[in-house]
């Protein structure tokens, strides 16, 4: 056993180039709102009005007052992504809302493996061929986003930027209380 790995023998996390699914992000730093918009490919007006409609909201911290931060996961930035291809498809946000909810639903992890179908008009989730094949097969699949291209796209994106800790304050809070003090 080397020092590298774990008691059973098996390498870090930490040590791995490439991990399956979804990757190993700390759920304590996110990103600008101005760096999720542009990883998703979204004007930051459309980031603003999904989290207002609370379509996508980040999940690392929340706006809370004027002039305050919001700081998106690196799950939020892929759903962002989602909704973005699914809109530029022609689905309806109001159809959009409920495969959103439909993700969050199914709670699922392996995010790789899953196939959003639609049939123009329905979303659909599929987490196996078989279901991909079955839709298919009955009509219903016009078109498929495999959601694991996307997740290589976001990461990739998200190279360039730099996350921050929720406890960072951001430069007009830092200068409220610079003025306070």
């Amino acid at each position: 056993m080397t020092a590298r790995e774990a008691a059973d023998g098996q390498p870090f996390v930490a040590d791995l180039l490439f991990t399956d699914g979804l990757p190993q992000m700390d759920d304590e730093v996110g990103y600008r709102g101005a760096q999720a918009a542009r990883a998703a490919g979204i004007t930051y007006r459309q980031l603003d009005y999904w989290a207002r409609t609370e379509l996508v909201e980040p999940t690392v911290r929340g706006a809370s007052g004027s002039g305050s931060q919001r700081l998106y996961g690196f799950r939020d930035i892929l759903v962002l992504k989602l909704v973005k291809r699914l809109l530029d498809t022609g689905i309806s946000l109001q159809q959009i809302r409920v495969a959103v909810d439909q993700l969050r639903a199914a709670g699922i992890r392996d995010l790789a493996g899953t196939t959003l179908m639609s049939d123009g008009a329905s979303v659909y989730l599929c987490t196996s061929n078989d279901e991909v094949i079955d839709l298919v097969s009955r009509g219903q699949g016009v078109f498929g986003i495999a959601v694991g291209k996307v997740l290589r796209e976001v990461e990739s994106t998200l190279v360039e930027f730099s996350p921050e800790s929720p406890d960072a304050m951001d430069e007009l809070a830092a200068r409220r209380a610079a003025r306070t003090a």
